[in-house]
C-alpha cells in the first residue's frame, strides 16, 4: 500500500460531521452563555460575561462526553448518557455559592447563583443536541434579568437596596441628623458600619438603606451632602 492510500485511508475514518456537530454546540452554548453573562457582567455581579461562558460551554462539553462514550460503549456495558450532566446540575451549587455574599442583614447575589445554575442547564440542552430548548431558555432568562427586574420594582413598590458611605466629623447627634434626612425621604435604615479612620475628628458610616422608587441617589446624596459637618457621600 502507498502513502497516499495510507493517508486516504486515515481520512476516511475521521468524522468530520462529528467534529462539526461538536464545534457548533460549543460555539451555541458560547454565544447563549455570553449572553446570560453579558447582563450580570453589565450589573457589575462577581460572576459576570467570562464565567457564564466558561460554566456553559464545559457543562456542553460534559454532555457531549457523555454521548461519545455511551456510543463507543453501549455494546459492552450499561451506560447512563445523563449521570455527567446529573453531577454538572448538583456541582455546579459551589460555584454559585461563591457570588453569595452576605453584608451586614443583606444577602446579595442569589440572582447571580441562579442564573450560573441556570445556564449550566442552557449548556447541558446544546451539548446534547437539544437546541430548541437551549435558545429558548436562555432567551427566558435573558429576558427575566433584564425585564422580570424593572417590573419587579413597578408592580410590587420593591424598594432598592443601596449602600452609602458618609464621612462626616464625630460629633454627638450627627448620626441623628442624618436619619432624620434619610427619614424625611422614607428611606429606611437596614444597618449602619462604622469603618475605620485616621483622622480621629471625622468618621466614615456604612449605611445599609432601601431607597423607594420615587427617589433618585442623585438627590439623597446631594441632600446628605448639605448637612452640617458631612464632608463626602458616596456610593459603594
Amino acid at each position: 500500500m502507498t502513502e497516499v492510500n495510507k493517508v486516504g485511508g486515515i481520512i476516511a475514518h475521521i468524522n468530520f460531521e462529528f467534529y462539526f456537530i461538536t464545534l457548533f454546540r460549543l460555539l451555541l452554548a458560547c454565544i447563549l452563555g455570553g449572553l446570560i453573562g453579558y447582563e450580570r457582567e453589565s450589573m457589575n455581579r462577581p460572576a459576570g460575561f467570562r464565567t457564564h461562558i466558561l460554566v456553559c460551554m464545559g457543562s456542553a462539553l460534559v454532555m457531549i462526553t457523555s454521548v461519545f462514550i455511551f456510543e463507543k460503549y453501549k455494546g459492552i456495558t450499561n451506560i447512563d448518557p445523563a449521570r455527567l450532566g446529573a453531577q454538572v446540575i448538583s456541582g455546579i451549587g459551589f460555584l454559585g455559592a461563591g457570588t453569595i455574599i452576605r453584608e451586614g442583614a443583606n444577602v446579595k447575589g442569589l440572582t447571580t447563583a441562579a442564573s450560573l445554575w441556570a445556564v449550566s442547564c442552557v449548556g447541558i440542552a446544546a451539548g446534547i443536541g437539544f437546541y430548541e430548548g437551549a435558545i429558548f431558555a436562555a432567551l427566558v432568562i435573558y429576558l427575566t434579568l433584564i425585564v422580570l427586574k424593572k417590573l419587579e420594582h413597578n408592580l410590587t413598590g420593591k424598594k432598592h437596596l443601596s449602600i452609602l458611605h458618609i464621612k462626616t466629623s464625630n460629633s454627638p447627634g450627627q448620626i441623628g441628623n442624618i436619619g432624620y434626612t434619610f427619614g424625611k425621604y422614607g428611606i429606611s435604615i437596614n444597618d449602619i458600619e462604622f469603618l475605620d479612620n485616621e483622622d480621629s475628628d471625622e468618621v466614615v458610616i456604612k449605611f445599609f438603606v432601601k431607597l423607594p422608587n420615587s427617589i433618585k441617589k442623585k438627590t439623597i446624596i446631594s441632600e446628605l451632602k448639605k448637612i452640617e459637618g458631612v464632608s463626602k457621600v458616596f456610593e459603594e
